[in-house]
């Protein structure tokens, strides 16, 4: 059999995965390493059974050793077969990548130079690619892009109110979690069609936290903008920032550039409002006064970027939560839509603690669903069609 191989460099996790190259289904294989360091975890399984093994990887120090340790196992596994691509997500695209595309020289060029606009994933993607070069020579790299999906905005979703030279250089919205929210489109045609071809909220609520509005398949307006630090708090992430306050933290503190990066996207989310974790479990079971306080500033600004996506939509048929948070918390998902009965949303709570997939009330005109996302399962599917291409 002749498979495909997925590659998920994230911030702090590595998420890997084997596919049949022929045909759209489940993964072969899948595993994930996290908490690398002295909390390295390496969980991986092999078919459809859910069997995995679980191994404390002391080599797993770091993304690269990480990279290393999901190729060994995938080669264990599947030996015998043949690897005909290696597809990777790749968090920034930029302006002209609204397909995936084959990874040559140029591309890899080009990508690199948006290092700065993602830090804290491009650099980990790109080492994702030349990590698998090196694993599987003469392959296949295919890039599979987060911020593709958003790439048919509208102008006025994507511009800054700052002088157009800057849209035409580049500075603009872009939105990412694209091949999440794709996978999720995808999904919940198979779940509601009838309504998921209407107005559609995407929260993929995890680490790194954002929402889309979707209108006919299509994203129309996302809360992450120029960067990943827009929109929605994030673990470590501050979400929406008056500007201003880098220019009093650069001016006034005399912080270095490099001092604000590392502020905004390392310490900041609800890291910094709780000064407890990252980690909205950890949050959840907490009796801390500012790790409530961190969970309220979160529900808070997902309820008011959700009746934003149904102001640019003009209403909402429905709503769907992924993500780490949005798949297991089912006290943040009854927060954000306490009250939003004026939106025609109303959870049905035993559902929702029940964890069933529909957690809307019968009454509800609005539908809200919980949708595993699946975004290896997405760079399987954009991969296929471009070895079909070559």
């Amino acid at each position: 059999m002749a498979i495909v191989v997925t590659l998920n460099v994230g911030s702090s996790s590595v998420k890997f995965a084997a596919f049949d190259a022929a045909r759209d289904g489940a993964a072969l294989a899948r595993g994930e390493a996290d908490g690398f360091g002295s909390h390295a975890r390496f969980t991986a399984g092999v078919g459809s059974s859910g069997a995995s093994e679980q191994t404390p990887e002391t080599e797993i120090k770091d993304h690269a050793s990480a990279v290393q340790a999901a190729f060994r196992w995938l080669r264990k596994q599947t030996s015998g077969e043949e690897v005909v691509g290696v597809g990777h997500r790749i968090v920034h695209g930029g302006a002209r990548h609204s397909q995936p595309v084959l990874i040559e020289h140029e591309v890899f060029a080009e990508l690199t130079a948006l290092n700065s606009l993602a830090p804290l994933h491009q650099p980990h993607n790109l080492a994702g690619v030349q990590a698998a070069k090196a694993f599987f020579p003469g392959t296949p790299q295919v890039a599979c892009f987060d911020t593709a999906f958003h790439r048919a905005h509208p102008y006025v979703a994507d511009v800054f109110a700052i002088p157009k030279s800057f849209y035409e250089q580049g500075v603009r919205r872009y939105g990412f979690h694209g091949l999440s929210y794709e996978y999720v489109t995808m999904a919940l045609r198979e779940i509601d069609p009838e309504r998921a071809g209407g107005r559609v909220v995407i929260a993929h609520l995890g680490n790194g936290a954002s929402m889309c509005a979707v209108k006919d398949g299509r994203s129309v307006a996302s809360t992450m903008g120029f960067s990943a630090l827009e929109g929605l708090p994030m673990g470590t992430r501050c979400g929406e920032l008056d500007p201003g306050v880098v220019l009093y933290l650069m001016q006034e503190r005399k912080m270095s550039a490099a001092d604000v990066a590392t502020l905004l996207y390392k310490q900041s989310g609800l890291l910094g409002l709780s000064g407890l974790s990252h980690d909205m479990r950890a949050l959840e079971a907490s009796e801390s006064a500012d790790a409530r306080k961190a969970i309220d500033y979160f529900v808070y600004r997902a309820r008011r970027e959700l009746g934003a996506m149904a102001a640019i939509l003009g209403g909402i048929d429905v709503v769907a939560f992924t993500g780490g948070i949005g798949e297991n918390s089912a006290a943040i998902r009854e927060r954000i839509c306490e009250g939003m009965d004026w939106l025609g949303l109303v959870l049905d709570r035993e559902a929702n603690r029940a964890k069933r997939t529909t957690v809307s009330a019968q009454a509800s005109a609005v539908q809200a669903y919980v949708v595993a996302t699946d975004e290896e399962r997405m760079i399987a599917r954009q991969m296929r069609k471009v070895l079909a291409r070559k």
